[in-house]
């Protein structure tokens, strides 16, 4: 089920001039509901400023058109915070020599969660089973009477620092969003006999507001209310699924038109897919990928084959696949283009000049994926395609991750065992770290032809001591390039290069950079000839002793 809301909203002017409180709520389409959720904000502009009912009101504008512009898989704390502090820059660079200063209380709902920003004295409650909590904190000065001076605000430092809180959502609770001219007139105690008194929330909204007034308020005063009726889906993949709920293809044969595609043959045939090579009416190719029949009441691999395809629209690029749009789709599936070429696992071992360009393109694909928060989880030679038009593509997103869209069953361990990380195997959760893992792994390989650990078997419970160095099977490997890779093999997440652009700038830079790690000592490298240097020096030493002594 989706998650469901109710909300309303009431605001006055009291007695001032103008209202500068302002109030927003977004219900975008049900897709993008999946992904970035509801927003719903409330604030109040600075009175004793330039114009804070502009500041407060372009403020809910920008987050109201631009927080669904940005990816849809970015965290919704990493959304609202740029788009907040872009607009803390342009307030403070438009109020013409004044300040332009506002309050905002931001709360985004999506899937089971909520998240929260917040930055001045708006209020923002949580109201269940006839309780009424405050989770927002009021940024204004302790001292008696400077309450109501704001020590943070939007526009008032070059530096702003928001607080942000993320939770779980509860079927029936409410949140209650004030302005300072509700709350701090009525308190919380007729704050939440007002709720309690007043289920409907549109009645509940306006009395709020002109309770304040009627108690003495003389500042604007303004409510937004907001009710869980339903709680959603876990993760994008349920969210998918509950929208487009299509039955399987019918088994397709060649020859055969199928919503708009002719169907060529079987490309290939798995317990977990089925993938047909079908022309478009312009003659090009592509693969349409499916289930196979006996997955048709499997909604985990159907949540799986629209998450794949969700993730590959949202990372279009060279280095990916294209993904159609597929207008008539009446079924489950997706298509993407097919491409000429084979994958790098066929190709075998690589000259080091060739396999250094193709370890600067896979780390250029890798860090745009995670710029996106977007983890592959199955990185290895097997899913990297050498095109005959000369590009590298990262393939198989069946198992990628994205932080606060997906879940994971705790006891999964995705991907291929050679490749994984050893804090995955210790149950950590899915990061960045463990996908560069594999990278360093894909690198280790197509360079060897060995494993760094030796080969992990399924089902086997590694251990990881200190990796062979890959200068072992490559003499001709230069010593800096031996410590990156051993660097991002390392056993140790906080050995490994941090970003994916991190490692490849040491690839760009080459011996002109020092590798921040320490090498390894001689003895540790190459044990055998250092014992045997020790083992003739001290032959020598104790020759020229004998002579000596002869002599003596």
């Amino acid at each position: 089920m989706a998650l469901q809301l109710s909300f309303a909203e009431a605001s006055a002017t009291g007695p001032r001039a103008e209202n500068q409180d302002a109030l927003r709520s977004v219900t975008p389409a049900p897709a993008l509901a999946a992904s970035k959720g509801f927003l719903f904000a409330i604030a109040d502009g600075v009175s004793q400023c330039a114009d804070g009912g502009l500041a407060a009101r372009s403020t809910l504008q920008a987050l109201a058109l631009d927080y669904y512009a940005t990816p849809q898989t970015w965290s919704v704390a990493q959304a609202l915070d740029r788009l907040l502090l872009a607009q803390n820059r342009w307030l403070q660079a438009n109020g013409g020599g004044q300040p332009l200063l506002t309050t905002v209380s931001a709360v985004v709902m999506r899937g089971r969660r909520f998240t929260l920003a917040h930055v001045g004295d708006c209020r923002v409650y949580r109201w269940h089973a006839e309780r009424l909590q405050r989770i927002s904190e009021d940024h204004v000065w302790e001292q008696p009477g400077m309450q109501h001076v704001l020590k943070r605000a939007l526009g008032l430092d070059q530096h702003l620092v928001l607080d942000f809180l993320d939770g779980e959502l509860r079927e029936g609770e409410s949140f209650v969003l004030l302005s300072d001219g509700v709350w701090s007139t009525l308190g919380d105690t007729a704050i939440a006999a007002i709720l309690r008194d007043q289920p409907d929330l549109h009645s509940a909204a306006q009395t709020l507001v002109n309770a304040a007034h009627l108690a003495g308020s003389q500042d604007n005063a303004s409510a937004l209310l907001v009710r869980v009726d339903a709680v959603g889906e876990a993760n994008i993949g349920d969210a998918l699924i509950h929208l487009q709920q299509w039955p399987l293809p019918p088994p397709l044969k060649p020859g055969q038109s199928f919503e708009g595609w002719q169907v060529l043959d079987v490309v290939a045939q798995s317990q977990q897919s089925l993938l047909y090579r079908v022309f478009d009416g312009q003659g090009q190719t592509w693969l349409l990928k499916t289930l196979p029949t006996r997955s048709a009441d499997d909604s985990y691999a159907g949540q799986a084959l629209l998450s794949e395809e969700w993730f590959l629209k949202r990372v279009a690029g060279r280095h990916f696949p294209e993904v159609h749009a597929c207008q008539q789709r009446q079924h489950l599936y997706y298509v993407m283009r097919e491409y000429s070429g084979t994958t790098l696992a066929q190709l075998g071992h690589f000259p080091l000049a060739q396999w250094r360009d193709i370890a600067e393109r896979l780390l250029r694909a890798v860090g745009l994926l995670h710029r996106r928060q977007i983890l592959h989880r199955d990185i290895k030679p097997e899913n990297l395609h050498m095109g005959d038009d000369g590009e590298l593509r990262l393939l198989d997103f069946g198992l990628a991750y994205c932080p606060g869209l997906s879940e994971d069953a705790p006891s999964t361990l995705p991907g291929t065992p050679s490749y994984i990380a050893p804090e995955a195997f210790r149950g950590d959760p899915p990061d960045v770290q463990q996908d560069l893992y594999a990278v360093g792994v894909t690198l280790y390989f197509l360079l060897t032809g060995h494993f760094p650990y030796g080969e992990i078997e399924a089902f086997q419970r590694p251990r990881f001591g200190t990796p062979v160095s890959a200068s072992r099977y490559r003499p001709d490997l230069p010593e800096w390039l031996a410590q990156s890779l051993e660097r991002g093999v390392a056993a140790d997440p906080q050995q490994r290069f941090e970003t994916a652009e991190e490692w490849l700038l040491v690839l760009e830079q080459g011996e002109r950079r020092s590798l921040s790690v320490r090498p390894r000592p001689l003895l540790e490298r190459e044990p055998l000839k250092v014992w045997r240097t020790m083992a003739l020096v001290a032959l020598f030493g104790n020759l020229v002793l004998l002579i000596l002594l002869f002599h003596h």
